[in-house]
């Protein structure tokens, strides 16, 4: 059997929620996602750059549910993809920012993540890649991933990282 195509990707991810306009302060308000729309009461979409969505929120079978019990299948987390490092970091001051605590922080050698729970305790992954050439490698070539302690306070100095707000390089100090 030949391997998927190289170009594929994961789209969005729809994600069933208890309360949508919580849901919206944590992805819009909070993180930073644009709504691109709200359809009727039960269900919204929101994205990063303009794209149709990245994210779906609905309550169509979990308004005022409660989260799957722990030791049951389902979402692990879902994971959102950070251009630069810089603006990892402004994400997690966005986090930090609105008393959001992490579950961990972690360097993967290939990436640097931060993972913490969203209002209806779905995992969230926060990450930036490394790029490719700097991932770390067996003798034989393939990948040798490792899991360290992340460094917050490095992450929070990032130099290029713009204001609460703003995108990195569109700070005062970047003009």
């Amino acid at each position: 059997m030949s391997l998927i195509h190289p170009g594929v990707r994961i789209g969005h991810v729809h994600l069933k929620v208890a309360d949508l306009d919580r849901a919206l302060r944590f992805y819009r308000d909070i993180l930073g996602f644009e709504l691109t729309q709200r359809y009727g009461p039960g269900a919204a979409f929101l994205s990063a750059g303009g794209y149709h969505h990245h994210i779906g929120l609905n309550t169509w079978e979990s308004q005022g549910g409660a989260p799957p019990a722990p030791g049951t299948t389902g979402l692990y987390h879902l994971a959102v993809l950070y251009p630069t490092r810089a603006e990892l970091a402004d994400g997690l001051r966005r986090v930090l920012k609105a008393g959001i605590g992490l579950d961990g922080a972690a360097d993967h050698g290939v990436s640097e993540a931060l993972y913490l729970r969203d209002p209806d305790n779905n995992g969230i992954e926060l990450y930036w890649d490394r790029p490719a050439e700097q991932w770390p490698r067996a003798a034989d070539g393939q990948l040798a991933m490792f899991t360290r302690r992340l460094d917050i306070d490095g992450l929070l100095l990032e130099r290029d990282a713009a204001p609460l707000g703003q995108p990195a390089g569109s700070g005062p100090r970047d003009r």
